[in-house]
């Protein structure tokens, strides 16, 4: 083999090596999967809790609802923002940590991280935790990328800023176009495991339109069903069991 084809074909291993390492954190996107071999990443806490998760906000047109709503049932959640949303709605950003729920990171921009470079990836984490944290005077503790799509930048954008990657155990797919709050209540409960951390919306911006209504709307149905089976509802902060300190 002449010297310059083992230099084409190690260049190409090597690449071939860093894409794989790239992408194979999202193997974690196995909801199953990574609630039995990572916890911590999945959101698995104290039996009898339900981490109660939003994603996409602060959203004028449909955050101030969910607000309500929750102080309605008693229940603090945990508000994985969007950097881009937060800086254009400062004001509601702040007024979400002003009403007592935990503030976290879902990226600046929505952006799939597995097409992401490390660079970029530290770069719009970076920039999310640091608006968050000032607009609303908390310590920000968890990150979740957008499309739960975990890859080797975002570890490393973990690591750097000193944030906690968590997914979720189960959802109410109520980003869907065909989504209803029946839908939303079934999703949820069928998908739901001893300490569950669900993700939900509350805001369409990357949504089908109009999404969160249905959202919104299933809220009531799932206190009654919690209530029932005797599950506390919290943000990710009080959640414990699998969620504790350090990376998964």
């Amino acid at each position: 083999m002449k010297p310059a084809a083992a230099v084409a074909i190690g260049v190409a291993g090597s690449m071939a090596l860093v894409g794989l390492a790239q992408v194979l954190p999202a193997a974690s996107g196995v909801r199953r999967g990574r609630i039995r071999w990572a916890p911590s990443l999945a959101g698995v806490g104290a039996p009898g809790h339900v981490a109660l998760t939003f994603d996409d906000g602060p959203d004028p047109g449909s955050t101030p609802a969910f607000l309500d709503a929750l102080d309605e049932l008693g229940w603090r959640a945990t508000f994985f923002m969007l950097g881009r949303m937060a800086a254009a709605h400062p004001d509601l950003a702040a007024e979400v940590a002003r009403r007592g729920h935990e503030i976290a990171v879902h990226g600046y921009l929505h952006s799939n991280h597995l097409r992401r470079g490390r660079q970029w990836t530290r770069r719009d984490v970076t920039a999310a935790r640091d608006l968050l944290a000032e607009l609303t005077g908390q310590p920000i503790r968890w990150l979740r990328p957008p499309y739960g799509a975990l890859s080797a930048s975002t570890l490393t954008a973990a690591r750097a800023t000193g944030l906690q990657p968590v997914l979720w155990t189960s959802w109410g797919r109520d980003w869907r176009e065909g989504a209803t709050p029946e839908s939303v209540v079934e999703d949820v409960t069928a998908t739901l495991v001893p300490g569950a951390t669900v993700l939900l919306h509350d805001s369409d911006c990357t949504s089908a339109r109009g999404s969160w209504k249905n959202t919104l709307a299933a809220l009531p149905v799932l206190a009654e069903r919690w209530q029932a089976s005797g599950l506390e509802v919290g943000p990710l902060r009080e959640h414990g069991g699998a969620t504790g300190p350090g990376l998964p």
